[in-house]
């Protein structure tokens, strides 16, 4: 799949309810309140935000984003009022009881028939994807780009820088119309008002990033394959887990910024800081001014939404200028909650370490599966060795299987650590909220007002692809959180 513009692992997902919105995360490992979270193996996102072909599996390893949509998120909100550089801070409180998820006619049918739409989409794009791989291989196109490269250079390096480019190459104009095709979806439902021509500079920028990170992959795996040709699976392995690391480390400083703009929250909303701090200091956590960020989602999107990601020096949480604007202060704490959440309970460290675990097994089968699959398509793809330029697509297309079939382990373990932030969200905002409760519900309701979350997306599309709990849950969940009436302990906030 490809986010701003940048191919990432595994097939590609766009999730029915137009995904990507608040509270939900983002790959740098990040976390988010909508529809964003961290990245495991199974989805292996690597920078969220265009839209189709997650294919370059082990290639590229995992380039994150969680987000990296570069916080991806832009793909499915609905439309604002323009934003200005210093969104006010809504004061208002909830005036009506929020114990389940509703909307109203209008909406519920447009989200219904925005959430067929996608379903049939998410198919389309997850078959077109392996035919695509499939068709490079069967045609000989990979070969072809192989022998031009070969002709330029004999050295392997030389060679990448020829092969790879024209291969991203050939995925992005393949994949373009479809991606343009749901950039279109998004602003048709009012969920994107990101103009062409920024999102048309979007995905080049994105072709640069997949550029530059794929062509070393491509060129380390092919060289692992060469020089050690029983165990270039446990090298790859060892090699990946620094540059996830990495990647989680720079994304925020060095990757995000190539798509959105931030600036520090204390420069234009300095009020809000004050009170987030409130919620800081509840939770007995210390997050400096200088770590929250406003992002200005305005300019591309209308959804709400708020993220934490980085890594040590680059951690921060980061809020959209579109949910100050949408949702009142104490709505707003509520979401930062969510977020501190993720920070507090090491969110991104368990992602990374989950992805570790999953890239460990997913190499080996791939290894496994690519020894099977070589001998017997060899000729007929026109395949002189597995390190060859022209197995790398069939290398991709084994990985982005292995990517679909685990995905509903990557996002089972998304959800609940979702959950998990959700409660503590719900713990560190009771007493410092009037109605605490009703605050959170109110929250997700509007979230998913604003992204045309479908109330009723089917049991199997959860399960296999919602890397958040559906707003349909979390609405009446939030609602109805009270172990503090029950004389019970709160889960995390005592």
């Amino acid at each position: 799949m490809r986010q701003n513009g940048i191919l990432t692992v595994g097939l590609s997902r766009k999730k029915p309810e137009g995904r990507r919105s608040a509270i939900g995360g983002g790959p740098s490992l990040r976390f988010g309140i909508s529809g964003k979270s961290v990245i495991f193996l199974p989805a292996c996102r690597i920078l969220e935000k265009s839209s189709r072909m997650k294919m370059i599996g082990p290639l590229c390893l995992l380039v994150f984003c969680f987000g990296t949509t570069p916080q991806g998120a832009y793909a499915q909100a609905v439309p604002p009022p323009a934003a200005s550089s210093s969104p006010a801070v809504v004061q208002a409180k909830p005036a009506t009881q929020t114990s389940v998820y509703t909307l109203p006619p209008d909406k519920l049918a447009k989200s219904k028939a925005l959430y067929d739409l996608r379903t049939k989409l998410l198919f389309i794009d997850t078959a077109y994807s392996l035919l695509v791989l499939l068709a490079l291989l069967a045609l000989g196109i990979a070969a072809k780009y192989r022998d031009w490269a070969e002709r330029v250079s004999k050295y392997r390096f030389v060679q990448a820088l020829i092969f790879v480019p024209l291969f991203l190459l050939t995925l992005a104009v393949l994949g373009l119309p479809l991606d343009a095709y749901q950039q279109q979806i998004s602003l048709q439902y009012g969920l994107s008002v990101q103009s062409w021509e920024s999102w048309f500079g979007d995905v080049l920028k994105g072709q640069m990033v997949s550029l530059i990170i794929f062509t070393l992959a491509i060129w380390g795996i092919t060289s692992l394959i060469r020089k050690s040709p029983r165990r270039w699976w446990f090298y790859t392995w060892l090699v990946a887990i620094p540059f996830i690391i990495f990647i989680v480390f720079l994304a925020p400083i060095v990757i995000d910024p190539l798509f959105n703009n931030f600036e520090p929250l204390d420069k234009s909303n300095p009020q809000l800081v004050d009170a987030l701090e409130r919620v800081t200091k509840r939770g007995g956590l210390e997050i400096p001014r200088d770590r929250m960020f406003l992002m200005k989602a305005s300019e591309k999107v209308t959804t709400l939404n708020a993220y934490v990601t980085g890594f040590g020096p680059t951690k921060r949480v980061v809020v959209w200028d579109t949910t100050i604007k949408n949702a009142t202060t104490p709505e707003t704490m509520f979401v930062f909650g969510h977020e501190m959440g993720h920070y507090v309970l090491h969110h991104i460290v368990i992602g990374i370490i989950a992805t570790v675990i999953g890239l460990f097994v997913g190499f080996y089968i791939l290894y496994r599966i690519a020894n099977w699959a070589f001998p017997r398509f060899q000729q007929r793809w026109h395949m002189r060795e597995l390190s060859d330029w022209a197995a790398a697509p069939m290398l991709l297309l084994i990985f982005s299987i292995l990517s679909l079939v685990s995905q509903p382990i990557g996002s089972t373990i998304s959800r609940q650590l979702e959950h998990n932030a959700d409660i503590y969200g719900l713990e560190v905002t009771h007493g410092i909220n009037p109605n605490s409760q009703e605050v959170a519900a109110h929250a997700f309701q509007v979230l998913g007002e604003l992204a045309l979350s479908y109330p009723y997306p089917s049991d199997f599309y959860v399960f296999w692809y919602a890397d958040h709990p559906p707003i349909r849950d979390r609405v009446p969940f939030a609602y109805n959180y009270d172990p503090w009436s029950k004389g019970e302990q709160p889960k995390y906030v005592k």
